[in-house]
């Protein structure tokens, strides 16, 4: 399952991190790296990912 997560982050990061906390301020936090930047977005949404 986290292979699957990890392919939703590459692709739409909030969407990844969404799955695996829910709106917490994790995905708070992502929303704001994927608007600054589409690649901070994925490095923030894979790392909370293989965090937990």
């Amino acid at each position: 399952m986290d292979l699957l997560r990890i392919i939703i982050a590459i692709i739409l990061p909030p969407l990844g991190v969404f799955l695996q906390v829910g709106f917490g301020g994790a995905f708070w936090l992502n929303i704001l790296l994927t608007l600054c930047g589409y690649i901070p977005g994925i490095v923030h949404a894979v790392w909370v990912i293989a965090r937990r």
